[in-house]
């Protein structure tokens, strides 16, 4: 796929987004991925487009939609480089690729610890749920909540965008909802 067919499906708003188009391994990430659980659209281009409809969903201000975008834009972009063996190399994680890649835009630390710590509820509710590890839970919750600060609600919002996606178990984002401190649940709106 030539990087104009990726232009005109991605429909960038902002020369920042328009910007990320421009690089190689930004667009060799935007192809990787085949249909499988949580992501049935396969690639990560696919998924982009699936969160940003989400997004253009949220009844948001300007402002909170242009983050949620350059959020989406870079979030899983970078699954094809990351490690996957066994023990995990969390250091090689595709979310901190992805806020590498986006320090090189951006100095806003929370909307960089926002993008490194997209998975970060996901992995939580697991700990929680699947493990019985209610304190480990706890005190990743915390972490977050610390380094994401201001950007509390918009964490929720882009977490609520991207699980709302393929056939991921919504699950992990009915338990935030209901029993996150901080947030102000929102519902999507139907376009029509």
């Amino acid at each position: 796929m030539t990087r104009t067919e990726i232009t005109a499906i991605l429909k960038p708003e902002t020369p920042l987004e328009a910007s990320f188009l421009q690089d190689d391994g930004f667009c060799r990430g935007l192809l990787w991925g085949v249909p499988r659980y949580g992501h049935p659209e396969g690639t990560i281009l696919a998924h982009i487009v699936e969160v940003n409809a989400n997004v253009d969903a949220l009844p948001v201000d300007a402002e909170t939609r242009r983050k949620l975008r350059v959020v989406t834009f870079v979030h899983d972009t970078f699954k094809n480089i990351e490690h996957k063996g066994n023990p995990r190399d969390w250091t090689k994680h595709h979310a901190v690729y992805a806020r590498q890649f986006l320090a090189r835009y951006c100095d806003d630390e929370y909307l960089l610890n926002l993008v490194e710590l997209h998975d970060d509820a996901y992995y939580a509710w697991r700990m929680a749920h699947l493990y019985h590890r209610f304190a480990e839970c706890e005190a990743r919750i915390e972490a977050i909540r610390e380094r994401i600060g201001p950007y509390w609600q918009l964490f929720y919002l882009f977490f609520k965008c991207d699980t709302a996606t393929g056939d991921k178990n919504p699950a992990p984002l009915i338990w935030f909802e209901e029993t996150m401190k901080g947030i102000e649940v929102v519902e999507f709106e139907t376009v029509g």
